[in-house]
């Protein structure tokens, strides 16, 4: 096989979970520019499916279901819907995220469980779930989107002269919690050709953010700037597709330099 054609990924299912965010909608562009059926599910159905239109609109093939990742059932539905239409799954990848602490470190203990609830016990179960179907077909790809604030602290002097904060403790907590938990399935799926990575993103740039936190956090980079809306689209191919054949267990920062700085 020519090397180039070992990045498609023709033939091949893959899930999307939470395609609708930030990162997810080019996520699943990516997946589906790359070849791939591409299903992406969340609990919200009308943002998935103007994602999906549009990619249906430039001739790739996206299918959009609902799930709740804090729900074991409704995940436990979602595997069962694929393998009814599709028969499997080539490609997890892990995206979906809640972020419920608005009040950071000051919120209260039950908040700080609705989020695990979601980001540490539903990834575990979706996971799983999903897991265990490839290594039923020894073949298959797991990539869990982290965070670099999975990988180092906050640095409070990208947000000075804004109202804004990182003082939100759970999104550290099951953010660097997925990094070893990446390195657990590597490990456990690894005899049945399961491969498990983790893609570290860096910040990402909107609208809303203050010119302030833009000019600071660029600074903080090698490349002198934020993410945009197609950086992740490479990695996440890479990952899917057999280029990737021989790299299990890795997490691989996509920061523009931030965490080797």
């Amino acid at each position: 096989m020519a090397v180039l054609d070992k990045f498609s990924l023709k033939g091949k299912v893959a899930l999307a979970t939470g395609g609708a965010g930030l990162y997810g909608r080019q996520i699943v562009a990516a997946l589906a520019e790359a070849g791939a059926q591409t299903i992406t599910a969340s609990r919200h159905k009308e943002p998935l499916e103007r994602l999906a239109e549009e990619q249906r609109n430039l001739g790739h093939d996206v299918t959009v279901l609902t799930y709740d990742q804090g729900l074991e059932a409704s995940v436990l539905a979602l595997k069962e819907t694929i393998v009814r239409r599709w028969g499997r799954l080539d490609v997890l990848v892990n995206n979906s995220v809640l972020r419920p602490m608005k009040k950071g470190f000051q919120d209260d203990a039950a908040t700080f469980a609705e989020s695990m609830q979601v980001n540490a016990t539903g990834l575990f179960v979706v996971t799983r779930a999903f897991g265990d179907l490839m290594a039923a077909n020894k073949s298959g790809a797991i990539i869990n989107i982290g965070s670099i604030q999975g990988l180092i602290g906050t640095d409070p002097t990208i947000y000075r002269g804004t109202s804004m904060s990182g003082w939100y403790p759970d999104y550290f907590f099951h953010k660097g919690g997925m990094v070893n938990f990446t390195r657990f399935l590597a490990s456990y799926y690894g005899a049945a050709q399961v491969r498990c990575n983790c893609v570290a993103p860096g910040g990402y740039q909107t609208a809303a953010m203050p010119e302030t936190f833009v000019r600071q956090y660029s600074e903080r980079t090698f490349l002198g700037r934020l993410a945009n809306d197609t950086d992740l689209k490479g990695i996440i191919v890479f990952l899917a597709s057999d280029a990737s054949c021989y790299i299990t267990g890795a997490t691989i920062p996509v920061d523009g330099g931030y965490t080797a700085k």
